[in-house]
C-alpha cells in the first residue's frame, strides 16, 4: 500500500466537502457505477451500513453537492488503498476480500473499466477541481412559447376556460413576470380544485377500491350509521315512484362524496396555503353532511356546515377513537381522538390498498414508499437465483438472506407501522396475534418505533416523511406529472448504450431543476401553489415541443423529453370543448366511453394512455364531427354580436366573389385558428391559405352536385332550435372547417 498517498487523501478528506467535484467522478464513477452498484448497500440502513465504505444519497441530502463530495472522497480512499498492490476498490469490485456483496462487476465490464481509470487517475492525484468549460445552455436554440400561448395552455389545463381579455393584456404588457398575480387567482377557482383532485387521484388512486365506497367505514365500528340513506326519512315525498329515485339519488351521492374524501384534504391543504406536510401529518379528515351521517356525527357537526344538505361541502373533522358494536373502546389513544396522519390513516386510502396474510401491509408499504418519497422498493430488490436454494438454507430468509435483506429491512419496518389495520378489509383492527416475529421491527429507515409511541405509529411515520427530504422531491415531481402528463426521467441504467451520456445530460438538468423547485417548496412553508408557478414559468414547461428537432442524434436524445406534447386525458378533452364552445361535447363523461379514450378507472386500469389507438382515432374523429355539426349551425342562428365562431361574417359571404369576400373569410380563418387551436396566424400564412382552400373547395364540390338540401342536417339542429338555412352551403362548408381543425393536434393535445 501507498502509506504516504493513502495518508495525503485522508488528509485532504474534510476539504473535499466544500470543494467542486471531478467531471470524471459525476459524470463516470458515480452516474454509472456508484449510484447504480454501490448505494444501495453501503449506505446508512444498508446491508453494508457497518463497513467503512459508507456513502450518502444525493437526492436524500439538502446539500446534494456535498453528498456527491463525500462519496468522491470515500471513492478515493478506496481506490488509493492497495492489498497484494491491487486497488481494493477492484477487488472489492469482482468479489474479492470477502466482499459481502459478493462479485459485483464483471472484470471485462464497462463499469469495471470506468473504476480502473478512476484508480489510474487517483494515483496520479488528478485534482478534484471541476474545470472550467463554455458549455452551452441545456435549453441552448430552443424556441419558448410566446406569453400568449403559454397562458392559454394554463388557463386551460388547471381552470377549464381560455384566458381572459384583461389576463391577455397584461401578460402582453408585462411578459413572463405577469403570470406570478395571474396564477395566484387562477388557484383559487374551484375550475383548478377539481383538476387538482383528479390529478391527484391519478396518483392515489383512492377512488379505486371494491364494494361500494361505504365499505371503508367498517361494520365493526360503524354498523349502525354506514348505512343511513336506506333508513333516511323520505316520507315528504308522496309520490312512491318518485320517493325510490330520490334514495337512489341519496345512495348515490352519498357514495361519491365518500369516494372524494381523500382528494377533498389536499384540496383543503392547498386552497388555504396550509403545508403540503399536512397530507401526511394532518391530524383531520374532511367529511360532509352526507359523509358525517355515515360516521355518526352529524348531530354534533351540524352547526358548521353552510348547507347541512349539501353532499359536497366539506370541514375538517377530528373524529373520536375507535369503539366497537358493542360501544366499548376498541383503539387505544392517549387522547381520545383517532390519531389521523393524513392520507396515511384515512380510511378510504387503507381501503384502496388491503393487506392479507401474506402480504403483510407490505403492498401499503411499496405505496407509501412510492407515492410520498419517490422510492420503487421493487427497483431495490435483488434478482433472486434460486429461491427455493434461498429458503432452504434461511430458516427467515427476509431477515437473513442479503438478496432479500436489501429490500426487506426497508419494506418491513414501515408494514409494522401499519399493524393496527391488518384486516383484509384494508380496516382498523389489530391482529389477534400481536405483529409477526419474523419481520424487521416496526420502524422507518433505521429507527425503530418507541414503545410509547405505538398507539400512533402512523403519526409518527408521518411526521418523520414530512422531513425527509425526498418527500418535497416527491411532491415537486407529482406536480411535474400533473401540469405535463409525464413522470420524470429515472437516471439510465445501460452504461454501454452510446447514447447514455446524452441520456444523462438530460436526466441531470431535469433533476437539477426539480431540486431548485423542492428547494422553494421548502422555503415557502411546503406550500403546493408555489411549485405550480415555478414549474410553469420554467423552461420544461415552456418550451415548444415542435422546435425541439435536431439532427444530431444526442441531441436528439437529449431533447426526447422536453416540450408538451400529450395528448389531453378525457376530462380535459370535455372541458376544452366546453370552454370553447360553450357546451362540452358529453360522451367523455361516461366512464365507459372514457375508458375507451384512455382513460383510467383506478381499480384495473391505472395508467392514462399515452397513445392513441385506432378506437381513440375514431372517437376523436367523431367528436369532431358532432361538436362541429351542433355548434356551426347553432352560432350562425344567433345574433352577430353574439357568436363565438363566426362574429365577423355571415352565410351569404363566398370566396373569389371580390377581394373584401376573401379577407373577411381568411380573417374567420384567423379567428377559428386562435379560438380552437390556440394559434396566431398572419393573413399570408400557409395553415390559413390550406384552411381557405378546404373550405372553397367543399363549396366547389356541392356546386356539382344536383339537388342539394337548402338546409342544413336534422341532427345538426340544437334542441329547440330551427334548422339553419343553408342555400349557399356555407354553413356546411364552415361545419367542415370546423371538424378539420378540431382533429388537429393543437386541440387533441397540448
Amino acid at each position: 500500500m501507498n502509506r504516504l498517498l493513502l495518508a495525503l487523501v485522508v488528509a485532504v478528506i474534510p476539504c473535499l466537502c466544500g470543494a467542486a467535484v471531478d467531471d470524471y467522478f459525476q459524470g463516470e464513477v458515480w452516474s454509472k457505477v456508484g449510484a447504480q452498484s454501490c448505494l444501495e448497500c453501503h449506505k446508512s440502513g444498508g446491508d453494508a451500513e457497518s463497513s467503512k465504505f459508507l456513502l450518502q444519497d444525493p437526492a436524500r441530502e439538502k446539500t446534494p453537492g456535498s453528498a456527491v463530495s463525500y462519496n468522491l472522497a470515500a471513492f478515493t480512499k478506496m481506490a488509493v488503498a492497495r492489498k497484494g498492490g491491487q486497488s481494493r476498490l477492484l477487488v472489492k469490485a469482482i468479489g474479492g476480500l470477502g466482499h459481502g456483496g459478493e462479485e459485483v462487476l464483471k472484470p471485462d465490464s464497462t463499469a469495471y473499466r470506468i473504476l480502473e481509470e478512476f484508480v489510474r487517475r487517483s494515483d496520479a492525484q488528478v485534482t478534484t477541481a471541476n474545470p472550467a468549460r463554455d458549455a452551452p445552455s441545456f435549453f441552448a436554440n430552443i424556441a419558448m412559447l410566446d406569453n400568449r400561448r403559454l397562458l392559454r395552455r394554463v388557463t386551460l389545463s388547471l381552470a377549464a376556460r381560455l384566458p381572459m381579455s384583461e389576463e391577455l393584456v397584461v401578460v402582453e404588457k408585462q411578459g413572463l413576470p405577469a403570470f406570478g398575480p395571474i396564477l395566484d387567482a387562477l388557484m383559487k377557482e374551484e375550475a383548478f380544485y377539481q383538476r387538482l383532485a383528479e390529478a391527484f387521484n391519478d396518483i392515489f388512486l383512492v377512488r379505486g377500491y371494491d364494494d361500494g365506497a361505504e365499505s371503508a367505514l367498517s361494520y365493526e365500528h360503524f354498523s349502525m350509521t354506514r348505512h343511513w340513506t336506506e333508513k333516511h326519512d323520505l316520507n315528504q315525498i308522496a309520490d312512491e315512484k318518485e320517493r325510490q329515485k330520490a334514495r337512489y339519488k341519496l345512495a348515490d351521492d352519498y357514495r361519491e362524496a365518500l369516494l372524494r374524501e381523500p382528494l377533498e384534504l389536499i384540496n383543503y391543504i392547498v386552497r388555504n396555503e396550509r403545508p403540503f406536510t399536512e397530507i401526511v401529518t394532518a391530524d383531520y379528515i374532511m367529511v360532509s353532511p352526507y359523509t358525517s351521517r355515515g360516521y355518526g356525527n352529524h348531530e354534533e357537526l351540524r352547526e358548521r356546515f353552510i348547507n347541512p344538505d349539501d353532499p359536497f361541502e366539506y370541514i375538517p373533522v377530528r373524529l373520536d377513537s375507535l369503539k366497537n358494536r358493542t360501544g366499548r373502546d376498541h383503539q387505544q389513544s392517549e387522547t381520545g381522538f383517532y390519531p389521523h396522519a393524513g392520507m396515511l390513516s384515512i380510511f378510504q386510502y387503507l381501503r384502496r390498498y388491503p393487506t392479507t396474510e401474506t402480504n403483510r401491509n407490505r403492498l401499503r408499504t411499496r405505496m407509501f414508499y412510492q407515492q410520498f418519497l419517490g422510492v420503487d422498493i421493487l427497483e431495490l430488490a435483488a434478482r433472486v437465483q434460486d429461491a427455493a436454494a434461498v429458503t432452504a438454507k434461511y430458516e427467515i430468509p427476509t431477515m437473513q438472506a442479503a438478496e432479500c435483506v436489501v429490500c426487506h429491512r426497508t419494506l418491513d419496518p414501515v408494514a409494522g407501522l401499519f399493524q393496527d389495520y391488518y384486516s383484509l378489509e384494508g380496516v382498523y383492527g389489530p391482529r389477534k396475534e400481536g405483529w409477526f416475529k419474523d419481520m424487521f421491527s416496526p420502524g422507518f429507515e433505521g429507527e425503530e418505533l418507541p414503545a410509547s409511541q405505538r398507539w400512533r405509529a402512523l403519526q409518527w411515520l408521518g411526521e418523520r416523511t414530512a422531513q425527509d427530504p425526498r418527500f418535497a422531491t416527491t411532491m415537486v415531481e407529482h406536480v411535474y406529472y400533473i401540469v405535463t402528463g409525464r413522470k420524470t426521467l429515472l437516471p439510465p441504467k445501460a452504461i454501454d448504450d452510446p447514447l447514455f451520456e446524452a441520456r444523462q445530460r438530460a436526466y441531470q438538468a431535469q433533476h437539477r431543476e426539480v431540486e431548485r423547485i423542492a428547494a422553494r417548496f421548502t422555503e415557502t412553508n411546503f406550500n403546493l401553489k408555489a411549485v405550480f408557478k415555478e414549474w410553469i414559468i420554467s423552461a420544461f414547461y415552456r418550451a415548444d415541443g415542435n422546435s425541439t428537432t435536431a439532427a444530431n442524434p444526442e441531441r436528439r436524445a437529449e431533447l426526447a423529453d422536453i416540450g408538451l406534447a400529450r395528448m389531453l386525458i378525457p376530462e380535459q378533452l370535455e372541458r376544452k370543448v366546453n370552454a370553447i364552445f360553450g357546451k362540452p361535447w358529453g360522451h367523455l363523461n361516461d366512464p365507459e366511453y372514457a375508458l375507451l379514450y384512455g382513460g383510467i378507472d383506478s381499480k384495473e386500469v391505472t395508467e392514462r394512455a399515452a397513445d392513441p389507438s385506432g378506437a381513440m382515432g375514431a372517437i376523436q374523429r367523431t367528436l369532431a364531427n358532432d361538436v362541429a355539426c351542433k355548434n356551426v349551425p347553432s352560432d350562425f342562428a344567433m345574433e352577430a354580436s353574439k357568436r363565438k365562431l363566426f362574429p365577423g361574417i355571415e352565410p351569404d359571404v363566398l370566396p373569389g366573389e371580390s377581394p373584401e369576400s376573401d379577407e373577411r373569410i381568411r380573417e374567420t380563418i384567423i379567428h377559428l385558428h386562435e379560438l380552437i387551436l390556440g394559434r396566431y396566424e398572419s393573413i399570408e400564412s400557409p395553415e390559413v391559405e390550406r384552411t381557405y382552400s378546404l373550405f372553397a373547395g367543399i363549396l366547389s364540390d356541392a356546386e356539382e352536385r344536383f339537388g342539394i338540401e337548402t338546409v342544413e342536417n336534422y341532427s345538426c339542429r340544437g334542441a329547440g332550435e330551427e334548422r339553419v338555412k343553408d342555400s349557399h352551403y356555407t354553413v356546411r362548408a364552415w361545419r367542415g372547417v370546423v371538424t378539420y381543425l378540431l382533429r388537429q393536434r393543437d386541440f387533441l393535445y397540448e
